[in-house]
C-alpha cells in the first residue's frame, strides 16, 4: 500500500509546462509577446540582469500541481517528495550533467516552523540521479520576510546578501544545479545564484516543480497566496 495519501490519478494529473511564448532567459511563459522585448525577454531579466545560465520547470503552478505543492509543503505530507521528485527530474533534459546538486536553503527558524526543508526532499532523488550527494553547502545567511506578499522590487531588497557558501573550495569551477520549487520572479534564485558564482561556480543552471505563468507581467506583481488546511485544497477538483 502507498504511503502518499493522494490517488494515483490525482499524482498523474500534473502536465508539463507549454506555452506559445517565453522569455529567452528566464524561460518564464507568456500566453502573449506583449511582456517581451525586442530581444525576447522579459521585464525582470531585462531590468534584474538574470544571472543563472538556464532555468527548467516541470509545469505551470496552477491546478493540481499547485494544489500537491500545497499538500507538500503546507500540510507537511513529506511521502509527496518521491512523486514531485520523478517530475523534477522528467524536467531536465537528458543530456545535461552536473558536478554538484544544492536545494534552496532554508533559514533555521522557517525550518524549525515547517520541520522540514522542501527543496532538500525534492533535492535528494535528483541528485541520486546523478550519482551526487546532495550538497549542503549554500546556506542563509539571515532571516529574511516571506516573499509571497512582496513586488519584485521588495524580493530584490529582502534577499540582498542572504546567501552564503560555506565551502568555496567545492564550489569553485564546478556545474552546479539549484533546485527549488516554484520560480515566481526569480529573485530568490538569482541571489542564491550570486552567492554561489562568487564562490567560482562555472554554471548555475535552476530546477523547480513549477513556475508562475505572468500573464502580462506587471514588475508589480504579487502573487496571491492561498495556505489554507490541507483538507480545504484536497477537497479541490485534482487532488484526493
Amino acid at each position: 500500500m502507498s504511503r502518499v495519501p493522494v490517488c494515483a490519478p490525482c499524482l498523474s494529473l500534473p502536465q508539463p509546462l507549454q506555452a506559445d511564448y517565453f522569455c529567452r532567459t528566464c524561460r518564464t511563459p507568456f500566453v502573449d509577446s506583449y511582456p517581451l522585448d525586442e530581444h525576447g525577454e522579459c521585464t525582470v531579466c531585462r531590468e534584474s540582469q538574470a544571472n543563472f545560465d538556464s532555468v527548467y520547470s516541470y509545469g505551470s503552478y496552477q491546478e493540481s500541481l499547485r494544489q500537491l505543492i500545497h499538500l507538500f509543503k503546507y500540510s507537511k505530507i513529506e511521502s509527496l517528495a518521491q512523486p514531485l521528485s520523478r517530475l523534477l527530474i522528467r524536467a531536465l533534459p537528458l543530456d545535461r550533467n552536473f558536478d554538484a546538486v544544492v536545494a534552496m536553503p532554508m533559514h533555521w527558524r522557517k525550518h524549525w516552523e515547517r520541520g522540514f526543508n522542501q527543496a532538500e526532499l525534492l533535492a535528494g532523488p535528483v541528485a541520486k540521479r546523478f550519482g551526487l550527494k546532495l550538497s549542503r553547502n549554500l546556506r542563509r545567511s539571515r532571516y529574511t520576510e516571506p516573499q509571497a506578499s512582496l513586488t519584485e522590487t521588495a524580493r530584490r531588497a529582502n534577499l540582498r546578501d542572504s546567501f552564503r557558501v560555506v565551502k568555496p573550495e567545492q564550489i569553485s569551477g564546478r556545474r552546479v544545479l539549484l533546485i527549488d520549487d516554484v520560480f515566481t520572479t526569480g529573485a530568490t534564485l538569482r541571489a542564491a545564484t550570486t552567492a554561489l558564482k562568487s564562490a567560482g561556480a562555472s554554471h548555475v543552471s535552476a530546477l523547480t516543480l513549477a513556475r508562475v505563468d505572468r500573464r502580462g507581467f506587471d514588475p508589480n506583481f504579487v502573487l496571491p497566496v492561498s495556505r489554507r488546511s490541507g483538507k480545504a485544497l484536497a477537497a479541490r477538483p485534482g487532488a484526493s
